[in-house]
């Protein structure tokens, strides 16, 4: 069940994850150089790490992986709301 729900997180992650790329928001503008010469693709491969982390974790029954992956998530989540709601 842990792993049913990590995935739907992930599907989330990735979802909230491509809206904030796609609002043009200037902060993207401020990233690293390194996000820009991936056509950031980078932040998507550390996103898709993240995801198999917590995945893994919770396939070998560790409990912690799974609330930090939910953690993760609802940081991104209210990260997100900020960047896209132009409170930040």
């Amino acid at each position: 069940m842990a792993i049913l729900i990590i995935f739907l997180l992930g599907v989330g992650n990735f979802a909230l994850h491509q809206a904030i790329m796609d609002s043009g928001h200037p902060l993207l503008d401020q990233m690293p150089w390194f996000y820009h010469a991936l056509s950031s693709r980078f932040s998507l491969v550390v996103e898709f790490l993240m995801l198999l982390g917590g995945l893994l974790l919770a396939s070998e029954g560790v409990a912690w992986g799974a609330l930090a992956y939910l953690a993760y998530s609802l940081l991104n989540a209210f990260s997100a709301w900020l960047i896209l709601s132009g409170k930040v």
